[in-house]
């Protein structure tokens, strides 16, 4: 396991590793990286590779600031499976040999420390959905395979077999870097796949989820395709989700904290003032979990053709049962099922471990288990039983964030109201933009 410059050296000394990709995210969560030389391995190591942050996307900069270095970490390494001599490694954005308060992997790190102060170990695993898509002959996107046209396609193995070959060669890169793959599927909706690995601590999993999400487009391009991991690519499809399953362990990681046998649901008490704090705190913690405009038309429960959205719509949790929007797959974690595949990984879960640590201190209790399918249950009597709803739409979704003192704390006194200053101006250039339904409905009438 590559943990340090001195591990990273022998990768180039004995694998022939000729080259680093040195990687960051911006607000979006879409890598950015240069490509720097093994011949500069220790230039990098030290002073790092060097950015213009302005033209790189939102991350604080504007076109007068002095360039940013991305300090490379090395706990982070990934040979990349089709250039073997090509390693990607994510790094932490400074700015005049300081932290940039606008990194998101710096964001969550802090949240990190302050759970290590605490005495536990943040352990997260995500399900990645993402569709694959080709273009037609008029340039618009489709889902690629023809034949995948049933009303209820997921599990559908003939899908699943007419796309081994992408498929199969993410899983065996995954198998080459060591994480873990147990298992790939053909999701809900046409040309929908998830692929799912092992859980990892503190900032693994994000990184894997942001390597991941690039090797899946990759492999995808090298067929012709296009991955997408949009929310909600197509109105009549189930949209992509990024389930994230969560516990806390000891610091020595060994003991899982959330697990209780003696519980009905095979959690502890931690575990329900955990999950009573991403309950307490979901509004505004749907502003960075689906943020962007098209993230709440997911959250809907009106059926696409499979005969439900799979998205939860209101602050509940349940058993193994999917209505929900935490769900407790089994004993010892839970699964907030809000995130979707537009989130930042790192602000996602910086703002899930703000939520729930702030409900282990208060001792929130999360209130009783539901068992109903709530896509059934009358709106009226959801509100009568006190049941919360989730936001409708990003405005709604910030207006919360604006609310919520914790985790804006947790994004940082200077990403808070940057993050929020941005999501306002993104909803306000959807609100203003002329959507082809409103021509297709009012051109004519008026």
């Amino acid at each position: 396991m590559v943990r340090t410059l001195a591990d990273a050296q022998r990768l180039v000394d004995e694998q022939g590793i000729k080259f680093f990709l040195c990687s960051y995210v911006e607000m979006s969560g879409a890598p950015k990286a240069k490509l720097v030389p093994a011949t500069n391995l220790d230039e990098m190591a030290a002073e790092g590779a060097g950015f213009a942050g302005f033209a790189a996307g939102e991350i604080g900069q504007g076109p007068h600031d002095p360039d940013m270095a991305c300090i490379p970490d090395f706990s982070s390494l990934q040979i990349v499976p089709w250039r073997p001599d090509i390693a990607w490694v994510a790094g932490n954005i400074h700015v005049n040999e300081q932290q940039w308060p606008y990194c998101p992997r710096t964001i969550f790190q802090r949240q990190l420390d302050k759970v290590r102060q605490q005495g536990y170990t943040f352990n997260t695993g995500t399900e990645a959905e993402f569709m694959l898509l080709k273009q037609d002959e008029h340039g618009a996107y489709a889902p690629w395979d023809a034949l995948d046209t049933l009303g209820k396609p997921c599990y559908d193995l003939r899908a699943l077999h007419r796309n081994l070959d992408i498929i199969t060669t993410i899983v065996t890169y995954m198998q080459e870097l060591g994480w873990g793959p147990y298992a790939a599927d053909h999701e809900d909706a046409t040309c929908q796949f998830e692929l799912n690995w092992l859980y990892g601590a503190g900032a693994t999993t994000p990184d894997r989820h942001t390597f991941f999400k690039w090797m899946v487009k990759t492999v995808a391009e090298q067929h012709g395709l296009l991955a997408t991991f949009m929310p909600k690519p197509f109105a009549h499809l189930t949209g992509n989700g990024a389930h994230h399953h969560i516990s806390l362990w000891d610091a020595e990681n060994k003991t899982n904290l959330f697990e209780d046998e003696s519980d009905a649901n095979g959690l502890s008490q931690l575990a329900y003032w955990f999950m009573g704090g991403i309950l307490h705190h979901a509004p505004a913690l749907t502003a960075v979990t689906c943020p962007i405009v098209n993230s709440y038309k997911r959250l809907i429960r009106g059926a696409p053709r499979s005969g439900a959205t799979w998205a939860p719509v209101y602050v509940t949790y349940g058993g193994s049962n999917r209505t929900q929007m935490i769900r407790i797959p089994g004993p010892g974690r839970i699964e907030n099922r809000i995130v979707d595949g537009a989130a930042n990984p790192y602000l996602a879960c910086t703002a899930m471990l703000a939520a729930g640590l702030d409900g282990i201190e208060r001792q929130l209790d999360p209130g009783p288990r539901n068992d109903d399918n709530l896509y059934e249950v009358p709106e009226d009597e959801l509100r009568a039983r006190g049941i919360g709803f989730l936001p409708t739409n990003l405005s709604e979704a910030i207006d919360a964030l604006e609310q919520d003192d914790v985790i804006q704390a947790a994004l940082g006194d200077a990403y808070a109201p940057y993050y929020i200053a941005v999501k306002r101006r993104e909803w306000q250039q959807y609100h203003t933009s002329v959507s082809q339904w409103e021509t297709d409905t009012y051109l004519g009438l008026y």
